[in-house]
């Protein structure tokens, strides 16, 4: 499958997912928060997900990320994939710098988020996305994040602008529950999901999600992840 600017539009979404995770390594929703990982620690994630409008597209991803003094430096991989049709491998860095609101207990914390990829089977046609996260602690259980961004398509460099806003509602110290609305590559889309707590610094990630309706119909997803963070000392 190539990632054309006149490529169903169904397989341009599937490029801002991938942009989306690469834009930090903080799960696979479509809106990031605005933290990064500690002093000495790492984080490893691995997601899948099928994408239905009317065929199905399949999408992999492995990432992972490391404090690096003041910033978060991070690189990705990721695979789609559709019958009758050559799979898609794109790689790429990420680096992500908090710049407002970094301590534990700040209400308010912003950030800075660009990354690139490279399509390794289709000539290293490069995209990429710069991100603006903004988060706001509205109680211990509620937190508030918007984005704001610029998508650059695979292939054809085409911008767009990305935007959206998430809530996240944390139940229990093992269940969060999240809310979003995003809009990249011109469409709009709705996702529900919750992070799950299973052991010290590991969650699983479930969401489901749908999107604007476009001329192949409406688009519609389910992923599923893993995050693991450690120490590197």
């Amino acid at each position: 499958m190539k990632f054309r600017h006149r490529a169903p539009r169904w397989s341009v979404l599937a490029c801002g997912l991938l942009l989306a995770a690469a834009a930090g390594a903080a799960g696979h929703f479509d809106v990031d928060d605005a933290g990064t990982l500690d002093a000495g620690q790492c984080l490893v994630e691995v997601w899948a997900g099928r994408l239905r409008s009317p065929g199905d597209l399949n999408f992999q991803h492995v990432g992972g990320a490391c404090a690096a003094g003041p910033v978060e430096l991070g690189f990705n991989v990721d695979r789609t994939s559709a019958p009758g049709a050559a799979a898609a491998v794109l790689v790429g860095p990420q680096i992500k710098w908090t710049f407002w609101g970094r301590e534990p207990e700040a209400i308010w914390s912003a950030a800075a988020a660009l990354a690139t990829s490279v399509d390794l089977r289709h000539g290293g046609r490069a995209g990429g996305q710069f991100l603006l996260p903004l988060g706001w602690r509205a109680s211990d259980r509620v937190n508030v994040l918007v984005n704001a961004g610029t998508d650059w398509a695979t292939g054809s460099g085409v911008a767009t602008v990305r935007g959206g806003a998430a809530l996240e509602w944390t139940l229990t110290e093992q269940l969060t529950l999240i809310a979003e609305r995003n809009r990249a590559f011109d469409l709009w889309t709705s996702r529900l999901g919750a992070r799950i707590t299973v052991a010290p610094l590991t969650t699983i990630e479930l969401s489901a999600s749908r999107s604007g309706r476009t001329g192949d119909g409406r688009l519609r997803s389910v992923v599923i992840g893993l995050n693991r963070e450690f120490s590197r000392h």
